[in-house]
């Protein structure tokens, strides 16, 4: 589906009026009032090209340049050149589009034959999945399913963090107070209370910090007690982990973390040395990134161990071999800026060209009111716990409004987790916000909730009707300000999804959504469906259709589930 825009750019490209195809199009503006039209093009780089005022170039191009098919009108307002689309042509592409693709609409193949590697959620064995990691967690589940719509194939890696001295903290625990029963019983708040009570010890006692790095000594040597316990403690929390994933409707193809990339740190300090990229500094070994303005990175500690950059550099080496990716994207929260930075700066020293190709998609951080997060000390609110919260919520909700809803235990499930969800998505990913259950659960305004309920709304209107009688649909009837409100924000998905994928901002799907919500239900208080004359019931129908089946497939792509009714 060739887009207005393009059109307009073809159209002034053929006109020859001096400029390139591609800074036509990113020339060509949206106007902020839909009376001066719904497309413009600003004139004034032309005065140099041209020798003449913008106010005469727009003027002589709108007497001049003949209307292509889609555009009703071509005038010109001051120095610029506005056009109007023509809503038969509109309203008529869209139905046309969305009946052809379906849950497809607005997919593309501009990633055929690349590969991607989106890295997200990265939990820590041993320690909570808390709400902190929502962000992580859905936006990467989105940016993975874009990438996939848009015909990339993708992998996704659930980076574990299942490696460092905070095992050698958890074994010595364990050896300590360990209790098998209780950790089988609860293993997360259980494990959760043994890191929190060594540390709290170690405070007290210093040399409880030798005994943890000793321990992590013996996991790194093979020791088999180590290993045994690392792997129960591992094999518990993925247990734990899957069930909120489950919940989500998370999935991955790779769980290999930071232990997996440990095999290949030998190689990463040999190659870093025969390079002469290590430096000595105080007793340890660094890299020297002076001369790109950054820190300088610490590769081997004074005591002689790795630290986590030695890892990624070990990590991203292993993609490249392993997927030839054409990005690795890692979903990180923005407190993370620098050392992406540093990496990057780090690959780019040892000669690899596309470390360029290493993409750090950061976001902001989630707080509850009155509450602060922090592992170490025990304060977390557990993610499982919220989305459970979510889901009572709506049963109390769907209970006061509709206490006869069939499948209300399923409904609540859909309509509660993708609330969670939506919120997660619907701002810009880098602000920091407060999650607020009264917003979350809007049924009223820009939510997951809003949503769900226009499709149900949509579904209610299509199941009253009956089958649609769609063998001569004449578009030229649904052309009302509303009708072709509805239809160009349907129009407009396909582009937000592009630029969703090349910004890595899921809240341009997500804003979209409720953009047609919004549309859809203006429609609907405007125009009579049911009601109307044979054909323009017929063909006001068909809108409705392609708005459940797109706002379906949008939420899909969020990762969030449409329930039929509400």
């Amino acid at each position: 589906m060739k887009s207005y825009k393009e059109i307009i750019t073809e159209l002034l490209v053929a006109s020859d009026i001096g400029l390139a195809y591609d800074e036509i199009l990113e020339t060509i503006e949206i106007p902020p009032d839909n009376a001066m039209g719904d497309y413009a093009f600003p004139c004034f780089k032309l005065a140099k090209i041209k020798r003449n005022s913008p106010v005469n170039i727009a003027k002589d191009l709108s007497e001049t340049i003949s209307k292509p098919q889609g555009i009703a009108k071509i005038i010109n307002q001051g120095p610029y050149l506005n056009f109007f689309i023509d809503r038969t042509d509109i309203v008529k592409t869209v139905i046309e589009n969305v009946k052809e693709k379906g849950d497809k609409y607005g997919s593309s193949d501009i990633g055929k034959g690349k590969n991607a590697i989106v890295e997200y959620s990265s939990t820590n064995i041993a320690k909570p999945f808390h709400i902190g990691h929502i962000r992580s967690t859905v936006i990467g589940n989105v940016i993975k399913n874009l990438y996939k719509f848009t015909g990339y194939n993708t992998t996704s890696i659930n980076y574990l963090g299942d490696h460092g001295t905070q095992f050698g903290m958890m074994i010595a625990a364990y050896k300590l107070w360990g209790d098998d029963d209780k950790i089988n019983e609860n293993p997360i708040k259980e494990l959760l209370k043994l890191y929190v009570d060594y540390n709290e010890l170690a405070n007290q006692d210093p040399e409880k910090m030798d005994d943890a790095r000793r321990w992590f000594s013996e996991l790194e040597s093979g020791n088999p007690e180590a290993v045994k316990l690392w792997e129960w403690f591992k094999e518990i929390s993925l247990g734990e982990f899957n069930r909120v994933y489950d919940m989500l409707g998370v999935e991955f193809d790779s769980y290999n973390g930071e232990s997996f990339s440990s095999q290949f740190i030998d190689d990463v300090i040999k190659e870093l040395r025969d390079k002469n990229l290590l430096e000595m500094s105080d007793g340890a070994e660094i890299i020297n990134l002076e001369d790109e303005g950054l820190p300088n990175m610490i590769v081997i500690k004074s005591d002689g161990s790795s630290t986590y950059i030695t890892r990624d550099i070990a990590t991203a080496l292993y993609r490249k071999r392993e997927y030839d990716f054409h990005k690795n994207i890692y979903v990180v929260g923005s407190q993370q800026i620098l050392h992406f930075q540093q990496l990057k700066a780090c690959l780019k020293k040892m000669g690899y060209e596309w470390a360029d190709d290493c993409i750090h998609v950061p976001f902001g951080m989630v707080s509850l009111k009155d509450q602060t997060l922090s592992t170490r000390r025990g304060q977390v609110v557990f993610l499982e716990d919220v989305l459970n919260k979510a889901v009572e919520k709506t049963e109390e909700i769907i209970n006061e409004r509709n206490p006869n809803l069939e499948n209300k235990d399923e409904v609540a499930k859909q309509v509660g987790i993708g609330a969670v969800i939506f919120q997660e998505l619907f701002s810009n990913r880098i602000k920091d916000y407060v999650f607020d259950w009264d917003n979350t659960l809007n049924y009223d305004g820009e939510t997951g909730p809003y949503v769900q309920y226009t499709i149900a709304r949509a579904n209610s209107i299509l199941e009253r009707a009956g089958k649609i009688n769609n063998e001569a649909i004449d578009y030229s009837l649904i052309i009302s300000d509303s009708e072709f409100e509805l239809a160009s924000t349907i129009y407009n998905l396909p582009q937000k999804i592009l630029d969703a994928v090349e910004k890595y901002e899921p809240s341009y799907v997500t804003r979209q959504l409720v953009e047609i919500a919004s549309a859809f239900n203006s429609f609907y208080n405007a125009c009579p469906i049911l009601n109307a004359e044979s054909d323009i019931k017929n063909a006001r129908l068909e809108l409705v259709s392609c708005t459940a089946s797109v706002l379906r497939s949008g939420l899909k792509l969020l990762g969030i589930e449409s329930p039929n009714k509400m």
